[in-house]
């Protein structure tokens, strides 16, 4: 009651909901409204979170809190959801006729050429040069660089660029840029054989490498989601998988959609503990479970010790959500309604 009545004068503040921590704080607003018997306003708070920051985890964990049909923490595994994979074409936001018939048709190296020479500043790149860059980068198959170059539209400096930026927000080739799905057939293919949720796997596989195959980190994890070879030693013997390379997609989301519902397993299909665990280690995770009330799951993931882990929890399902509401044609016709309420 306290905390309730204490946050509503500073979520009415303006500076305040264009903070990075304004969703969170206002999930948790629901969640005690919830708590103190006020249902309606904590039906309003959730579903003001997924209007004004419907890209976020908390809209996921706001999305749940209303009965929508997303998945929740401990049911989220065995989920199949409908997905519309269909290419969507939506013209690039510069270059001439010439350009835009190229990356119509397909002819996405000649268009990438094209659009370098119709750049005029090639060190100060436009908000809308930028981001047909990088679109036709994922294109050619640059899934991480051509990513990166899309979320780094976010850091814009001058007034122009932030209203550009921003109104490429409100475009799906945005968000689609964001978060594509590449290595469709292997992800289908593995997640169905596990009777996993596919998104799962797209998501974790996002946190891990961006869709970089060549990736490696400092602790000697490989590829599209990051398996260190003794764990995939260990899993290669249990699937009969006598010869294969990290480096190569299909191994790699082989072992890891594998390694990933072993996880599942151990924690009686929790997908929480089983994302923190593919993360920390199952023996980490085991010892917070006998440390942490894990009653609410939101309160388990605010007691991680670990920043990465928490970070890598919430960035998991914050991707999961996105693909849920980009993909799923249902997700995303509830959540146009909620956004236009």
């Amino acid at each position: 009651q306290d905390a309730w009545q204490w946050m509503q004068p500073l979520l009415k503040s303006q500076a305040i909901q264009q903070q990075a921590f304004a969703p969170k704080a206002l999930y948790w607003m629901g969640k005690w409204a919830t708590e103190i018997g006020q249902p309606a306003k904590a039906k309003t708070t959730f579903k003001k979170i997924i209007q004004q920051y419907p890209q976020s985890y908390w809209a996921w964990r706001s999305a749940v809190m209303l009965g929508l049909d997303v998945g929740d923490f401990d049911h989220l595994r065995p989920l199949s959801p409908d997905l519309d994979l269909s290419a969507i074409y939506s013209p690039l936001p510069t270059g001439s006729d010439a350009l835009q018939e190229l990356y119509l048709l397909g002819q996405y190296y000649d268009a990438n050429l094209m659009l370098q020479k119709e750049i005029k500043q090639p060190q100060q790149l436009s908000v809308n040069e930028q981001f047909s860059e990088g679109v036709l980068k994922i294109a050619l198959g640059e899934y991480s660089q051509g990513m990166q170059e899309i979320w780094d539209l976010s850091k814009g400096e001058t007034p122009q660029e932030l209203k550009d930026w921003k109104a490429l927000r409100q475009t799906p080739a945005y968000w689609h840029g964001l978060f594509l799905f590449p290595y469709q057939d292997q992800i289908l293919k593995y997640a169905n054989q596990e009777d996993i949720n596919p998104l799962l796997t797209l998501s974790v596989m996002r946190k891990e490498s961006t869709f970089d195959p060549e990736i490696d980190s400092i602790v000697g994890a490989v590829g599209l989601m990051q398996i260190v070879p003794p764990t995939a030693d260990w899993v290669a013997r249990q699937i009969d998988l006598p010869e294969y390379s990290l480096t190569n997609p299909e191994d790699n989301i082989r072992i890891g959609t594998w390694y990933l519902a072993h996880n599942h397993h151990r924690y009686e299909d929790s997908s929480l503990y089983a994302v923190a665990s593919y993360n920390a280690g199952t023996g980490n995770v085991s010892s917070w479970l006998n440390r942490y009330n894990t009653e609410d799951p939101d309160r388990f993931v605010e007691q991680i010790p670990f920043p990465e882990t928490k970070d890598y929890v919430e960035g998991v399902f914050g991707n999961y959500w996105n693909y849920l509401r980009l993909y799923n044609p249902e997700i995303r016709q509830k959540v146009n309604s909620i956004t236009k309420e």
